[in-house]
């Protein structure tokens, strides 16, 4: 099946439960499901993103989510995930679909044989006509259930899947240029650059994780992985196909050209950081212009605790991100190949390995088109040397 009819679909928490008494909004999610259906009979591969597992335990649990902590969430989530999958199960059969879930974590999409191993169990589901429901596990981790992990993670499906819909459904008609209770908003129908909106997406919603904010960094994942993002509300008829169809009001974040490659689209679209490194300002030149990778000898500092097969983000001196790459080393074993740059691997570590530390090929140059990350603050950046002492 072509990959052009393939298309992700990610719905939030306030769509799927009502916020003042916190149950489920039927109306909208049998329209969501009936549209799902339809759309598979013209063919479409749908693959849904779905929140709302941890607002609606809270109405289990007796609590509200203004109130509640991380632990009363993970709780709420545990509570909920088999109350939204019976419910999705019970509507979808209406329909004739069948329904899978799928439970993913930021470990699922970071490290790259579960990420390939959830590709191929998606894959399997789209091929024998089964619908993947895609959620964060939030009983098990604290760090999805922070600010954006949801619009972030439905774009990483959407890049794993090299799906070239991505459909976000929010409780506003899409993107405007300030925050649209402000006199003078004027509504954004298509965006090329979404770090020019940044500044005017801060806001977020009560039930869910995430905003506005976090849809412009999901809908540039999107983008550099040559897929279209649309932006709009989560309507109860036809919330889906009237938006690819282009019959109602919408923003689109249009495709930044031709797609990355899987591998460095992987590489380079982020949902943690894992650690950084801080190279010379002779080094990053070098690093820029390509055609190598990262060597001891580049490193000013190192923050972060991370291990072998990480990706690292590469800053400059002025703190200013310039790529990212796969770590052939540990943090503890990197400061001490920094320390000692002109030993052999084999006398600073006791064991025969490559002498780079990001090998040219697992090392890529940041775009003008990607988003940067500000250089880690939490505490001061330790230096190379000072860290192995």
């Amino acid at each position: 099946m072509s990959l052009e009819k393939r298309v992700v679909v990610k719905v939030g928490s306030g769509l799927i439960v009502n916020q003042q008494d916190l149950n489920f909004r039927y109306a909208f999610l049998h329209g969501l499901l009936s549209d799902i259906a339809d759309l598979r009979r013209e063919n479409y591969q749908v693959v849904l993103v779905s929140s709302g597992a941890a607002a609606i335990g809270l109405g289990a649990l007796g609590m509200r989510p203004e109130t509640a902590g991380v632990q009363d969430k993970q709780a709420a989530a545990a509570c909920g995930q088999p109350l939204v999958m019976n419910m999705y199960k019970q509507i979808s059969m209406e329909f004739g679909m069948n329904i899978a879930q799928v439970l993913l974590t930021s470990e699922e999409m970071e490290n790259r044989r579960r990420y390939l191993n959830t590709k191929n169990t998606i894959e399997k589901l789209l091929e024998n006509n089964i619908l993947p429901i895609v959620n964060e596990n939030d009983t098990v981790t604290t760090e999805e259930i922070r600010v954006g992990d949801n619009d972030r993670l439905a774009a990483k499906v959407s890049q794993m899947v090299r799906a070239p819909n991505f459909v976000m459904l929010t409780d506003i008609d899409g993107l405007y240029d300030r925050p649209p209770s402000e006199p003078g908003a004027v509504f954004v129908d298509e965006v090329e650059d979404v770090s020019v909106y940044l500044d005017a997406t801060k806001s977020k919603g009560a039930l869910g994780s995430g905003g506005m904010l976090t849809k412009m960094q999901a809908a540039n994942m999107a983008q550099n992985a040559g897929a279209t993002a649309f932006i709009a509300k989560g309507i109860v008829e036809r919330p889906i196909s009237s938006i690819l169809k282009n019959e109602r009001r919408h923003t689109r974040c249009i495709a930044i050209g031709d797609p990355e490659s899987s591998w460095r689209v992987w590489l380079t679209d982020r949902l943690q950081m894992a650690g950084s490194l801080v190279v010379s300002a002779e080094a990053a030149e070098k690093l820029v212009a390509g055609g190598r990778g990262v060597d001891a000898m580049d490193v000013v500092a190192s923050h972060g605790e991370y291990s072998k097969g990480d990706v690292l983000h590469i800053y400059d001196e002025d703190g200013v991100e310039i790529g990212r790459g796969l770590t052939n080393f540990s943090s503890k074993e990197t400061v001490l190949l920094v320390r000692c740059p002109e030993d052999e691997v084999t006398a600073v570590l006791g064991y025969h390995s490559k002498s780079d530390l990001i090998a040219a090929d697992n090392f890529v140059v940041l775009g003008k088109h990607h988003l940067l990350w500000d250089q880690p603050t939490p505490e001061p950046m330790e230096r190379a040397a000072q860290a192995a002492d």
